[in-house]
């Protein structure tokens, strides 16, 4: 959960239990990312004496969270051992629920997917998501072999206020989803603990995980979904905000070329993407089922909604330039791949025209993850509640009574 300023965790140190289950995590996480170590890159890394690391590890191959894998040669004396991630050590399941489909997928330790469900639905409502889970999770398990006792949570990505932002098309009834218990929602049929996450917030922590931010320790994401959003990472941490709503740049106000103002993510969009094609005598899915170039007409069309696009993104990409200075601006989501890089080359030439003005400039690229990031990003977080790193985890907060996960916030 997040503290507010009201709840500060006092900085008064930890004790011994606390700090060997963060010295735990803080090794089975650094294992992970870097894919194989030996116990004194384990040392060098996190700091550990080597006894510690010794003692750490050990508990990780009894708990089947690790495995070795063959010896380092070249060296002298007896070559060390590499340790690697068990990927088959727990399962996680990621809910993706946006206003246009519904994701759902099954990953294993190492954040590789081995099952995927999609279905393209405009303005699902709660029903008809909980009856696609029903329906779907056991085969998935099945199709993948995977043993349900080894799933260990659900993570859900879902827009803040999904059910009250006014897009275009949503019906009176979409208001329901305000009111919806996500672990209600999907109490059925498995019994797992689940974890929500804004969809922007998700799909930056699975780029963190498994993406660029193994490049990129601190970073600027944008989510081009039905809407618009961001999340931010620095220093390899999520930074949330005082209220949770860090990165909201779709609610940023623009010129829309004359003297009004339109939110960023009118234009910048699928849904805005889609209105554009439709003026101009095309439709969204004429782009999103392309298999290879686009015909010109509609090429032209994309192009011009790129132009917009970028320009609509200038003052946005300004802004998070002066206030974060991230090493870089990553640009994912549902929008092609071939679009996602258009997008990106443009919005770099408008920036290096405005360079003089900015106290520096990041690069814009494409996300590494695919358009499931989210649904990817939402099954990290039960990896990272019960087994990963968590910032503030030394800190001691103000006694309070601890949940079960269920329906928490990660």
């Amino acid at each position: 959960m997040t503290a507010t300023a009201r709840t500060r965790p006092r900085l008064s140190g930890t004790n011994l239990e606390r700090a060997a289950d963060h010295n735990q995590r803080v090794t089975l996480h650094a294992i992970r990312v870097c894919g194989s170590l030996t116990r004194v890159d384990l040392a060098g890394i996190t700091g550990l004496t080597a006894p510690a690391i010794a003692n750490i590890t050990r508990r990780l191959l009894q708990d089947g969270l690790i495995e070795e894998a063959g010896q380092r040669r070249g060296g002298r004396g007896q070559p060390p051992t590499k340790l690697v991630i068990r990927r088959d050590a727990c399962y996680s399941i990621g809910i993706n629920i946006d206003r246009d489909h519904i994701t759902i997928v099954l990953v294993d330790f190492a954040g590789q997917t081995l099952a995927r469900i999609s279905e393209e639905v405009d303005f699902a409502l709660p029903d008809q998501v909980r009856a696609l889970y029903r329906a779907s999770v056991r085969k998935m398990l099945r199709s993948a072999g995977v043993d349900i006792a080894k799933v260990v949570g659900l993570g859900v990505a879902i827009p803040d206020q999904l059910g009250s932002v006014d897009l275009p098309g949503r019906p009176e009834a979409y208001a329901t989803w305000e009111q919806v218990d996500m672990a209600d929602l999907f109490a059925r049929p498995l019994d797992l603990p689940v974890f929500t996450e804004n969809d922007a917030a998700a799909a930056a922590m699975g780029e963190m995980q498994f993406g660029l931010g193994q490049t990129y320790n601190s970073f600027f994401y944008i989510l081009i979904s039905s809407g618009l959003g961001g999340g931010l990472v620095v220093d390899n941490t999520y930074i949330r905000g005082s209220d949770g709503r860090s990165g909201e740049l779709g609610f940023m106000l623009v010129s829309d070329g004359g003297a009004a103002r339109q939110q960023v993510q009118r234009m910048v969009s699928l849904s805005g993407l889609a209105r554009h094609l439709h003026d101009h005598g095309h439709a969204l899915q004429d782009v999103m089922r392309a298999q290879g170039p686009l015909d010109p007409a509609l090429d032209a069309c994309v192009d011009a909604w790129i132009e917009q696009a970028a320009t609509h993104l200038s003052a946005p990409l300004s802004a998070i330039n002066c206030l974060i200075n991230p090493a870089v601006v990553l640009v994912g989501g549902r929008l092609p791949t071939d679009l996602l890089e258009r997008l990106a080359d443009r919005a770099n030439a408008l920036m290096r025209a405005a360079a003089d003005t900015l106290p520096a400039r990041a690069p814009v690229a494409r996300a590494a993850l695919s358009a499931d990031a989210p649904a990817v990003g939402a099954a990290i977080l039960p990896f990272s509640h019960f087994l990963l790193p968590k910032p503030g985890a030394l800190w001691k907060a103000p006694s309070a009574t601890p949940g079960d996960g269920r329906a928490a916030t990660a």
